[in-house]
């Protein structure tokens, strides 16, 4: 399936949509509740839309990492070993993924979500300022960028949040300054499983260049805002997210079960 064989209407909306996504992903993660049903319904396949939006994800995780490096709030320097361990999680998750199926994850990763959001909910303080670091070095590379980066090529969902919230209690960093960083992270995990998708011959490049596009364009404002609004901004909108993406797999997994109990 190619972009010009759906109507020009679907592709302007599908730039917007990715506009919306990014803006939120940039600043809490869980841009794809919006993209990947998106994608769905424009009538790609479940292949396809995993591959595509990948596609988009890379525009918009680049734009907001692109923004911070030039802002100063990354010293990319710094990050060389957790770009190659998030690289090297990512590759393994994505081979993974190919021979293994991912439903146990699916049904235990709404947990995780809740745990996220209840955390920095209940803990106003969380993030508040730099703190002594539990972790670093090769330590923090293998656990904050390989474990997760893993997590991100093998499944995906919530990635952006893992990163931050290892960033904060494992590196000590403040929310806006993990923020950040977790976007240098996803844009490296999302690379890497964009190049898995790319070998499989799953991306459909029309749609998904201009999804990059509108990506790119949303990433960067909410880049400015974590910048310029900080913790005030993230803490609710991490809690909020948590909550709509754990809803929203507890009803991919469950859904019709419940739907029958009701109806009988």
């Amino acid at each position: 399936m190619e972009w010009f064989a759906v109507s020009p209407l679907v592709v302007v909306a599908l730039f917007f949509v990715a506009v919306a996504a990014a803006f939120i992903d940039s600043i809490a993660g869980g841009g794809g509740l919006l993209t990947v049903p998106a994608l769905l319904a424009a009538g790609l396949s479940p292949a396809q839309t995993l591959a595509t939006n990948k596609l988009q994800s890379v525009g918009g995780s680049f734009s907001a990492t692109l923004y911070f490096i030039r802002r100063k709030a990354i010293d990319i320097s710094k990050q060389w070993p957790n770009i190659l361990m998030t690289f090297c999680g990512a590759m393994l998750g994505s081979l993974l993924i190919q021979h293994l199926r991912a439903d146990l994850l699916r049904q235990i990763l709404p947990l995780f979500l809740i745990a996220i959001g209840l955390w920095f909910l209940l803990m106003p303080k969380l993030g508040e300022s730099d703190r002594a670091a539990r972790l670093s070095g090769f330590a923090y590379a293998l656990v904050g960028g390989g474990c997760v980066g893993f997590y991100d090529g093998f499944f995906g969902p919530g990635a952006g949040s893992f990163y931050a919230l290892a960033f904060v209690v494992l590196a000590g960093f403040n929310l806006a300054k993990a923020t950040a960083h977790a976007k240098l992270l996803n844009f490296t995990s999302n690379l890497t499983s964009l190049l898995f998708f790319m070998f499989g011959g799953k991306v459909v490049w029309g749609l998904g260049l201009v999804m990059l596009l509108g990506a790119f364009c949303g990433a960067r404002l909410g880049a400015r805002l974590v910048l310029s609004r900080g913790q005030q901004l993230i803490r609710p909108m991490v809690v909020t997210v948590s909550v709509i993406m754990s809803l929203k797999l507890l009803w991919d997994s469950h859904g019709q079960a419940l739907i029958q109990l009701l109806a009988h």
